[in-house]
Order: structure tokens, then sequence, then C-alpha cells
């Protein structure tokens, strides 16, 4: 499956659906200040009786869903109480999903990552308020000053002002990490500060720009301030430590109905402060140790107090309240943060490649309770779901929404395509195209590069970027071709008469969603 525009689905659509309802907490200790206690009790042994429900809501999604499969690690009191696994690492291969099987973590990367950071600021490498110029100062926003003032903090709080997915659209194209973070300077940008926009490659400048400030390639950089100190042994943000891990959890998509391994899975390192990180649920489960210990892992401090402060802090608002009752989903630094039914402070992430990965971390820092869900599955809602069930469960006593019957529809939306086209049938009797010389010849354009169309196979077919990625073109009426399927299902128009007759631009639809998707001609 074609990884494109917005692939990563669940971001702010979990934000909504999750933290403006998320699970309650326990009633907190007497000595607490107001603004951490709840007033909802959790009796002894309500958290034991959920991780007890664990492996049945397991093999309740992976039933109904047809998952291949799934690992769970659940952390309460600083102490990893369950740790499983589910279903088979691939297809066809009867070897079982266990505890150690290592995953892609998608979007769950961006919170790792945002710990790695908080480690440098509270080493002094660099701080949450530095400019991204003062260690990329070839990067360039549209507006100047956006650019010089465009700190750490704002990216990976998604503030910056760039549009949502900013960038996610030259990746299919080939075009290397600096290149596409280079090629931001086209983006159309809001006012600065003003709103929430969620950008990959925006976040991943930022990481870099430690990297940088650090003199250590952000791998490495991840590996010594985080992964090694906790003992993440099966914990990488380089995809080729993924690949060729010997227990490994292969991605899988549905074709017409049936799942199907994914033999070429999304390689995320050009964005891997954002989406690179694999790992396992015993490792992650020491991660949320750390994180639950307010950044003390076995005695020992990982991350300074005031670093992590700023990173579980609100920074922006993600989802604003649909009325005047509801909690807002609010983001941090590189997690979302939020309110439950109970006012306990919630925070999650939830992470997905279209390629075959679906995750979720949720923690619950009052409780002193996480949880994490990773499969090998096309995002559909479950590890989500399976998360939110639980911290109902354990702090709660019930499920306070039913999770699944909310999350299933909106996943399912997402993948449709949000072209005009979409689900409309072909003209019985469309309007003639020019003759394909019209159409033929080579196009540019600044953020997207170059582009040939050419006939490939007996009918026309759009060729861009270093990749090359091909878009077959089928007719539909006048100028107007399709090209894709499902969500990436969009038209490819052809405007303008030169003086010789053939067009003079392009706009494919699926590239356009910043409005820069228009290649104009070249030859």
């Amino acid at each position: 499956m074609d990884g494109s525009i917005t692939r990563r689905i669940v971001a702010a659509l979990v934000a909504g659906l999750l933290l403006a309802g998320g699970a309650a907490g326990a009633v907190a200790a007497q000595d607490e200040p107001p603004s951490a206690v709840s007033a909802v009790p959790v009796p002894p042994g309500r958290i034991e009786a959920a991780i007890g429900q664990l492996d049945g809501l397991a093999a309740r999604f992976l039933e109904e869903t047809g998952v291949p499969g799934m690992a769970i690690a659940v952390v309460h009191d600083d102490r990893v109480v369950y740790a499983k696994g589910f279903g088979v690492r691939r297809l066809g291969d009867p070897t079982p999903v266990d505890p150690d099987t290592v995953f892609q973590l998608a979007s769950v990367s961006k919170s790792v990552g945002a710990s790695v950071v908080a480690r440098a600021v509270g080493e002094r490498v660099a701080s949450w308020d530095d400019p991204i110029v003062r260690y990329l100062p070839w990067f360039r926003l549209k507006s100047r000053s956006t650019t010089r003032q465009v700190t750490i903090a704002d990216m990976y709080s998604h503030r910056s002002g760039l549009p949502d997915h900013a960038g996610d659209d030259l990746e299919p194209l080939g075009w290397s990490r600096r290149e596409i973070l280079r090629r931001l300077r086209y983006e159309p940008l809001s006012p600065f500060r003003a709103a929430y926009a969620y950008t990959n490659y925006g976040l991943t400048a930022a990481g870099i720009a430690v990297a940088e400030a650090a003199r250590t390639p952000w791998a490495e950089l991840s590996e010594r301030l985080i992964y090694r100190p906790l003992g993440m042994r099966s914990t990488s943000s380089r995809f080729a430590d993924y690949v060729k891990a010997p227990n490994r959890a292969y991605p899988h998509v549905r074709r017409d109905g049936r799942w199907v391994v994914n033999d070429q899975p999304l390689n995320p390192d050009r964005e891997s402060p954002a989406g690179g990180v694999s790992s396992s649920v015993r490792d992650l489960a020491q991660w949320v140790r750390m994180m639950l210990n307010d950044g003390v892992y076995e005695g020992r401090r990982i991350i300074a107090p005031e670093a992590l402060a700023a990173m579980v802090t609100p920074h922006a608002v993600a989802t604003p309240p649909a009325t005047l009752a509801a909690r807002p989903g609010l983001y941090g630094l590189g997690l979302f943060v939020g309110t439950d039914a109970s006012g306990r402070v919630y925070l999650s992430h939830s992470g997905s490649f279209e390629e075959g990965a679906a995750t979720q971390v949720s923690m619950v820092p009052s409780a002193r309770l996480g949880i994490v869900v990773l499969t090998n599955g096309e995002p559909l809602g479950v590890p989500e779901a399976l998360a939110q069930t639980f911290l109902d469960l354990a702090l709660v006593g019930h499920e306070t929404a039913d999770w699944w019957g909310i999350l299933k529809p909106a996943f399912e939306a997402a993948y449709e395509s949000p072209s005009p086209l979409a689900g409309r049938p072909r003209p019985e009797r469309p309007r003639p195209a020019r003759p394909a010389r019209a159409y033929l010849g080579r196009y540019h354009s600044p953020y997207l590069g170059g582009a040939r169309v050419v006939r490939r196979d007996g009918r026309l077919a759009l060729v861009a970027g270093p990749a090359r990625k091909v878009y077959p073109l089928e007719h539909w009426s006048g100028d107007t071709f399709t090209t894709g399927t499902g969500r990436l299902f969009g038209a490819v128009t052809f405007a303008g008469r030169g003086r010789d007759g053939r067009a003079t631009a392009v706009t494919v639809e699926s590239l356009n969603g910043s409005g820069l998707g228009t290649y104009r001609r070249r030859g």
C-alpha cells in the first residue's frame, strides 16, 4: 500500500475521541495538591481484575478484526505486571508474537523521541526554546520572522504554522530528508503559534536540530540517552535494525477483504524522530516505568524534572471542545496531554502506518499505571480501543463508552478518498480528451520537483520525483483524468493551452493538500 499525504491517520482523531473522554483515575493522597486529586476511588483489586481480562480482550479484538499479531504490556507501581504476545508475527508462519517481538512504533516514536530531547535539554545540550536555525542554519520557512523564531518546542507541539502533515507528500516521490526539510519553505503558513497542525517533518526538523547540537546522529543519540540507560536492547531508531531483527513482526494490510503480508514495510528513516522507532513491549514497558516515575529509572535520574515537566505541559489545543461541556484534546511536546473523566492527567500517543502497523501507549501518572499495545496490521483503531477499554476497567470498573464502536467507523472513514470525484460514477458521455501529444512532456514544481507525462502500457502516466513514482492516468472527462485507489484516489487535471495546443500545467489532487500540487510545463 502506498504511503502518502496523511499516512499517519490517527493523530488528531485519537486526541478528540480519547483524551476528551478518557478513563477515570484513583483518589489521590491527602497531602497532594488539589490539582492532582481525583474524586473517583479505585478499590483494592480493581486494577488486578482488569489485568485479568486482557487475555480475553486481546483474543476478542484479534478474532473480530483478523489483525495477525499483537503484544501488550502493563506497568503499575513501577513494575511490569503484564507482558504477553498474541497471534503470529507473519501470516503463513506459525511463529507466535511474544513480549520481545519487535514492532514498528510509527508515531509513538514522537513520544519516545521527545524523551530523548528532554534528556538532552536536561544535560544542557540544547533548550526547548532554542530556535531551529541555531543548529540548522539552512532551514527556512515561508516567513522570515517565523524562521527566526520557531523553536524546538514549537515543532514538538505542532504549532509552527506549517499545514497539517506538511512535507509528507514529498516522501513517496523519493526526496531525501534534507531536501524535504528544505522544501518546507514553500508551504503556506498559518499565524505563528496560533493553531495546532500535526507535522511529521516539522517535528523531525526539531529532533535533527538537537542531534546537530549534540554532534551525534539522531539514532545514536537516542540509543545513548534513552535506550541504553533503560536496557532497551531491542529498540532502535534505524530501519535496518528493525529489518534484521530475528524476532520481528511483519506488517500486514488488507487486500480485497483479506489480510496479506506487506513485504515492503515503510522505511521511516527520513523522519526518524517522528516515526522511526522499532521496539518490543518489554522494552517500551521500561520507558513507561521511567516516565511514570518522573524521569527516574531503577533509582537513577534519566531526565531532569524541569525538562520532563515541559514535555508533559499542554502547549497546543489539538482538538477544541465541541460543546461548552466537553474537554479539549491538548498536546504537549511529542505526546497528547489531557484530563480524563475523573480529572486525572492522561498522557498518550497513537501510531499508524498504512503499510501495516498500529500502536498505542497510554499513561495515567496519578494511578502509576500505563499500557502499551502494539499490532502488526494496518490501523483500524484496535490498539486505541483496547487500551482505553482496559483503563476504564482498571480505574472505573466498567467501560465508560463503546470505544470500539466509536473508533471503528472513525478509522474506516479515514480510508475514504476526500476527492469530490470519489464515489461518483464515471461519465457515460465524457467530453473527449485532447490528443495524447497535448499532455506528453516534462513539467516542474519548485515544491514537488520534476515530473513527466509519458505513454506507459498503452495509456498515459505521470512519472514524478527522484523515485520515478508512477501515477497511471485514466480518462474521466475533458482534461481531467484520475489516478489511485481508495483514499489515494484523486483527479489529475491538465490546464492551459500553449501556441502548439499543449497543456501548460497539471495538478495532482493527491499532492495538492497545501495547494502546491501543480506542475508547470518545461518541455
